[in-house]
């Protein structure tokens, strides 16, 4: 069984999952990298700080030089590690999954995931246990610019001085989650009014889970209509996906969300390129018909969609599951980019 599953590694701390097995995969991971320098960051989770701690320890000892981003979500650490120049990134999180779940997730260069081939790689590094841990140990130091960076870069691909001038309101659900610690701020900048639900941190994800799914999003349609929004976007628990909900307080399936995106985009990028795995709708297809625009599709898995999207030079991709990904961006699933 392979150490990658289709979004990083993940198990339950102490379980299927231990610090020592972490150690390894990063010792593997190290091999194949090279001395970096890797940026590592971590999500809220209890689980993702003693991660964190073991992955910057490990690239110590395997001589790899490291940075520490600290708390923050998913496609910040993305974005950060292509923007600042570093050769790879490590983020400590498990996703959606329940509190007790942990993981790491492989960020390549160029802020996308590690392919299907590198992480293959790895795997016969990790097998065959060919790393080796000798002077000079790596350096480890703080980076204090993800934040910034992804502030800087989401607010680069939209017109916020037009997106003020609508007068705009929104809701964020900030899902007790990484995003709470830059979403709210990125937001304030453009709407007229932004009011924050499941807004502290919280590693038990106390609010409605770290996953935002229609039945756990009743807060969500309250507080919208409550407070006359015009929108409502909820976020999972590192950050990397959204879901919709409109001014009536409806919940927006990812797949429904993700085609109003699309043909939002497409009619203004006319004969453009739209990645999307084979196991989403069809509808996709009759949006993308009316502007000559083109859909490809790819085997599950977000990893799979970002690289297609890199190598085609896509404008956009997305899962039925909330995520999406704005190739002028990063071709990465981005909560935040999306509700930008």
């Amino acid at each position: 069984m392979g150490l990658f599953g289709t979004n990083g590694v993940r198990g339950i701390l102490g379980g299927d999952l231990t610090l020592g097995g972490i150690h390894d995969i990063v010792m593997a991971i190290a091999a194949h990298v090279g001395r970096g320098p890797v940026l590592v960051g971590r999500d809220g989770r209890d689980t993702s700080a003693p991660i964190s701690s073991m992955v910057r320890s490990s690239l110590a000892y395997a001589g790899v030089d490291c940075a520490d981003a600290g708390l923050v979500p998913t496609p910040c650490l993305q974005l950060a590690v292509r923007e600042l120049g570093y050769a790879a990134g490590i983020m400590a999180t498990a996703s959606h999954n329940p509190p007790e779940y942990g993981g790491i997730k492989l960020v390549w260069g160029d802020g996308i995931e590690a392919s299907r081939e590198d992480e293959a790689a790895i795997e016969r590094i990790h097998a065959a246990r060919s790393w080796t841990a000798s002077p000079p140990w790596g350096t480890g130091s703080s980076e204090a610019r993800a934040l910034q960076a992804y502030r800087a870069g989401v607010c680069a691909r939209v017109d916020a001085g037009a997106i003020s001038r609508a007068g705009l309101r929104i809701v964020l659900d900030l899902g007790n989650g990484a995003q709470a610690a830059v979403a709210e701020g990125i937001m304030s900048g453009m709407c007229d009014g932004v009011t924050c639900i499941n807004s502290a941190i919280d590693a038990e994800f106390p609010g409605r889970g770290p996953e935002p799914k229609p039945d756990n999003l009743s807060g969500l349609s309250r507080a919208v209509r409550d407070s006359g929004a015009d929108i409502g976007v909820a976020f999972d628990g590192d950050g990397d996906r959204s879901m919709m909900c409109d001014e009536r307080g409806r919940i927006l399936s990812g797949d429904v969300s993700a085609l109003l995106l699309a043909d939002y985009l497409l009619s203004r990028n006319a004969g453009a390129e739209i990645v999307t795995p084979i196991n989403s709708g069809d509808a996709i297809e009759e949006v993308a018909s009316r502007t000559g625009s083109r859909v490809v599709r790819t085997g599950v898995g977000s990893v799979t969609v970002s690289r297609e999207m890199a190598r085609r030079g896509a404008l956009a991709g997305f899962e039925e599951n909330g995520g999406f990904m704005y190739g002028p961006h990063l071709p990465v699933r981005d909560g935040c980019m999306t509700a930008a």
